[in-house]
């Protein structure tokens, strides 16, 4: 039988595994162009979506939509799963970020053995176990819908002018941090001084806008440097730096390796 599209490229993580080869890999900004779910169960830490931070623990589900920039601390004691749809999911799913906190008990069972049955379905060889899979995430989307129509107003730590430009200031990164691009340059482009955008980013994230942008930067020179054979060159061009020295020095200061090295350690 062919892939059901809901289910094609549909992946259950262990929110540990996530950091296996270095907590980069979630702690850095980046973004996912296929929507995901992350459901923690155990631990705290702090989550930054489109340039707003914020705490999570326990019982928290935290829905992200695709090209949304993001990056989250993951602990020792830190434990959940997430969930990637996939980039052509079909699923009725929401279009904006959600962070819920879900309080009552029987919500909290209702997804958690609604996650099992999908990664045991997912697991099987039995008969229609893709349409089970299926059956199974057509409740997920409902159990998102009414847990987002069942929360109270989200309380926000920033003024929502502060939260618009860092949620825009992210596109912006997202859309142009190949080019080369540097704060005044996302400045420009959002109408406001440097200076504000990064006062704007450290009330929003405690971090500078150049950092942010830094981050995302080397977070994709990390990841190609693991998952291609492109030479270290080519991966400076491909992110818009001047030289590949110019790039080596880069990484170098933000990871303490050169890239070489960095991609001979892994």
């Amino acid at each position: 039988m062919a892939d059901i599209p809901a289910i094609a490229n549909l992946r259950l993580v262990a929110i540990p595994r996530l950091a296996a080869g270095g907590r980069w890999r979630v702690e850095a900004m980046r973004s996912l162009s296929e929507p995901q779910l992350l459901w923690f169960t155990r631990g705290q830490g702090r989550i930054t979506i489109a340039g707003v931070t914020r705490g999570y623990g326990p019982n928290n589900a935290i829905f992200i939509p695709a090209g949304t920039m993001h990056g989250f601390e993951v602990g020792q004691h830190v434990f959940g799963t997430a969930v990637f749809f996939g980039r052509d999911t079909d699923l009725a799913l929401p279009n904006r970020t959600h962070h819920l906190r879900i309080r009552e008990n029987s919500a909290q069972v209702e997804l958690n053995l609604t996650l099992d049955a999908i990664g045991r379905e997912q697991a099987s060889d039995k008969p229609a176990h893709d349409r089970a899979t299926q059956h199974y995430l057509g409740l997920l989307s409902v159990w998102l819908e009414r847990q987002i129509a069942a929360q109270p107003p989200e309380d926000l730590p920033h003024p929502e002018s502060a939260r618009k430009l860092a949620a825009r200031f992210t596109q912006v990164v997202e859309r142009d941090f190949r080019n080369g691009i540097g704060v005044a340059d996302c400045a420009a482009a959002l109408g406001v001084t440097p200076t504000h955008l990064s006062r704007v980013c450290r009330t929003t994230t405690g971090r500078s806008a150049k950092a942010i942008l830094a981050d995302r930067v080397i977070f994709e020179a990390r990841r190609m440097l693991l998952e291609t054979r492109m030479p270290v060159q080519e991966v400076a061009q491909a992110l818009g730096f001047a030289s590949p020295a110019y790039f080596t020095r880069a990484f170098q200061h933000h990871t303490g390796k050169t890239p070489t090295d960095f991609r001979r350690g892994a």
